[in-house]
């Protein structure tokens, strides 16, 4: 006869277990990865502050204010308006990616990072690049999107100006970095999203049902019903 014993029953395998284990590592990894992106983003800010440039400064600062609520985009779109019919057709198609692109970054993309600005007193950043510090989230950088937006948009309805005016949004971009008031990758994803926006600019003007609107789009190259995917037999 078998005697009782105490023994609590050997518990059974885990099924789950290797998943759960992959899973953690996986978080791990990621966790890493974007630790180590953000020590790089901090680095390269401080070295930006950290370099001395006297001259460049107060043109950069200066550069840094034009660029508040577009002002340099309509500017140009001012500008382009008193061309002719194609130059007032890029500048139309500028001023809508300039809306798809605050609205992006200002509505959107800022409200669900939520990163803080950088620490301009921690950098020693130089008294005289200082401009106002916003009081919005960091990331993206909206300056930066609204102008590669506009340059982007434009560039393709009015080809010889994509050089001149992508050479514009890229130095508003630094100028945010170098007046202090965003991280490297801010403006990197914020002319990421200035791209998408111009292509999301177009593609409404493309398939929008007024016929001026349209040539927009047209007047890149493309046909609105092939930007449709639809292909119009006669």
């Amino acid at each position: 006869m078998t005697e009782p014993t105490d023994a609590a029953p050997e518990p059974a395998p885990d099924a789950d277990g290797p998943r759960r284990e992959r899973e953690r590592k996986r978080e791990q990894a990621g966790g890493s990865v974007l630790g180590e992106l953000r020590a790089v983003d901090g680095a390269l800010y401080a070295a930006v502050a950290a370099t001395s440039t006297p001259t460049l400064d107060r043109a950069l600062r200066r550069l840094s204010r034009a660029a508040d609520h577009s002002k340099i985009s309509f500017g140009v779109a001012g500008v382009l308006a008193l061309g002719g019919a194609r130059a007032r057709r890029a500048a139309l198609a500028g001023l809508g990616a300039v809306a798809v692109a605050s609205a992006s970054a200002n509505l959107l993309a800022k409200r669900l990072v939520r990163r803080a600005r950088p620490d301009r007193e921690a950098a020693r950043v130089a008294v005289g690049r200082l401009v106002p510090m916003p009081t919005s989230a960091s990331f993206p950088s909206g300056h930066t999107a609204a102008a590669v937006a506009f340059a982007t948009a434009v560039g393709v309805v009015l080809p010889a100006t994509a050089v001149p005016l992508g050479a514009l949004a890229g130095a508003v971009g630094y100028a945010r970095v170098h007046t202090g008031v965003h991280y490297p990758g801010d403006v990197a994803a914020g002319a990421v999203l200035g791209i998408a926006s111009a292509a999301a600019a177009l593609a409404a003007a493309a398939a929008a049902p007024v016929p001026g609107v349209r040539s927009v789009y047209a007047a890149a190259g493309t046909p609105p019903s092939a930007a449709r995917g639809v292909k119009r037999r006669g």
